[in-house]
This record gives C-alpha cells, sequence and structure tokens, in this order.
C-alpha cells in the first residue's frame, strides 16, 4: 500500500467511522454513500502549472453529462495524419504526459489529451468508467477517428471499454491499466474498512447503474472483443493495479496482445520511464 499523507489517514478513518453507522440502519444507504466515495478523486488542491509543450496546444473544450471538459490538441504538418490520444488514470492529469506529447508529435502523429471529469481543468466531482469510457467516445466522434489511445490505470480500463466501440481503432496502449473491477472494489473495501455486510448491496448498486454485470468491467473480457493491436505495459510491483490480473490475460495467449513487463517501478513511476515512453512509441510506429 502507498504511503498516506496525515490528511488522507484522517478522511479513511472519518469515512469508515461514518460508513459503518450508516450500516447499521441501512447496509443499501452505506452502500450508495460507498459508492460516491469510490467515485470520488481526491486531488492535492494545488495549482496545476502546463509543462511548456501544453504552450504550443491548441486549447479545446467541449461540454460533457453537464460538465466542461478541457482539453488540447497538437496538429501535425502531415497532409493526413494519425490521431493518437491520451487518456490519464485516477488522481491524475494530461499534463502528466507531457513526454509522449513531445515524442508523439516528433513522429507525425496528431495529439489529443483531456482531462477527465473532475480531474484536472475539466469540470465534475465524480469518475467511473463508464463515465470515462463515454467521454473518449465523444471525442472520437468530436474529433475525427482515433488511430491509437495511450492509456494509463482507469484510463486503461475505460480505454478498452471505448475500443469494443471504436471500430476503425488499430493501436491501444495500456499502461498498468485497471484491468479487474473486482479488485478494486475489493481494494477499496480493504482501504475504508468497511463492513463486508455493505458489500452485496455495493455490488448490486453497480449492476444497476452499470446496466451489466461486474465481470463487464474487465480488459480481459474486452479484449476479446477488440481488434486494435494492444500493448499492455505492466510492473510486477504495481500495489495499485496488481500484477495478478495480468497473468490471466497473459495465459489466453490473445494474438493481437503483447506484454512488456517491468520490476520495480510500481504503479505510477512506469509511464514516467523512458525505457517504456520508447516502447510505447516504437509500438505506435511500427507497421
Amino acid at each position: 500500500m502507498m504511503k498516506m499523507k496525515l490528511k488522507q489517514r484522517i478522511a479513511i478513518g472519518y469515512y469508515k467511522t461514518k460508513l459503518n453507522a450508516i450500516a447499521l440502519i441501512s447496509t443499501r444507504k452505506a452502500a450508495e454513500k460507498a459508492f460516491d466515495l469510490f467515485c470520488t478523486p481526491f486531488g492535492s488542491g494545488r495549482k496545476l502549472k502546463a509543462p511548456p509543450v501544453f504552450h504550443q496546444a491548441e486549447k479545446l473544450s467541449f461540454q460533457f453529462n453537464h460538465q466542461t471538459i478541457h482539453g488540447w490538441r497538437w496538429r501535425s504538418e502531415l497532409p493526413d495524419p494519425k490521431k493518437i490520444l491520451i487518456a490519464h488514470g485516477f488522481n491524475s492529469y494530461s499534463y502528466k504526459f507531457e513526454k509522449y506529447v513531445s515524442y508523439l508529435k516528433r513522429e507525425g502523429f496528431e495529439v489529443l489529451a483531456f482531462d477527465a471529469p473532475a480531474h484536472g481543468l475539466s469540470s465534475g466531482k465524480k469518475i467511473n468508467a463508464l463515465l470515462y469510457r463515454d467521454m473518449i467516445l465523444t471525442i472520437e466522434k468530436n474529433y475525427g477517428s482515433l488511430f491509437g489511445i495511450i492509456s494509463h490505470s482507469l484510463g486503461g480500463l475505460a480505454a478498452s471499454l471505448a475500443a469494443e466501440k471504436i471500430t476503425g481503432l488499430q493501436k491501444l496502449v495500456l499502461i498498468a491499466p485497471a484491468a479487474e473491477t473486482n479488485r478494486a472494489v475489493d481494494n477499496f473495501f480493504n482501504l475504508i474498512s468497511l463492513n463486508h455486510s455493505i458489500k452485496k448491496d455495493f455490488e448490486e448498486l453497480l449492476i444497476e447503474l452499470a446496466g451489466q454485470p461486474i465481470s463487464y468491467f474487465s480488459i480481459g473480457r474486452a479484449l476479446n472483443k477488440i481488434n486494435a493491436n494492444t500493448l499492455w505495459l505492466h510492473d510486477t510491483e504495481d500495489k495499485i493495479c496488481s500484477f495478478e490480473d495480468v497473468v490471466p490475460v497473459q495465459a489466453m495467449k490473445l494474438p493481437h496482445v503483447r506484454f512488456y513487463i517491468t520490476n520495480g517501478l510500481g504503479h505510477s513511476q512506469i509511464y514516467k520511464e523512458n525505457k517504456v515512453a520508447k516502447q510505447v512509441i516504437s509500438f505506435l510506429t511500427s507497421a
């Protein structure tokens, strides 16, 4: 488990006490409150400073689910450039992927990056995989067919769900993706130390809201329906999106999926590593 600041530990203690107390009266009400918390990112609160390459971008925005989504586009000088979308992870934002923007520009791609709802410069308070998926589909509708998507963490699950519906997508990059929602729910309940009597109602609520079983929110399931060539990069010591969820997908031996495994980079450092970034660019530029 990653190191937590004092404020985070205090918040977790507060929610643990509050939700378990509500569960004594109604596990359904407690599950609803827990689901709201599950979908709520907690940013640092600091003002975000745009990296230099973002000052070279065309600023974009659109309305989505009653929120304003902010993003950037770097156009290419090529006559018919391939479009790449960058999809950041939970509690993250597009500015963190400046390295990828620079590499992609150099290779002649048109690059798109948007902050998800409740992240970065975009408005909103909640995020979940379906909301993120639909945002990606809206981006493709608004700004043209995507050749590829680079994604991290929750962005990886959302990109996989979107890729099922984007028929022309050629390349999908999954960096430390949230592979299985079952695992994410288990980690959440363990982190908050919630009474497991709440869990059944929590899972039923998720099914009701999504109109899908929890098994739908699985990258392994999605990859069976995706035609895009896929590069999955993951670290064996990832404490957020466990490497255990990668192993069953490796065993599937899907012909359009290949893996790049690291050791010692964890969940957040992996996408910042130069060797990883070069693997991603090589994959996107290869025939």
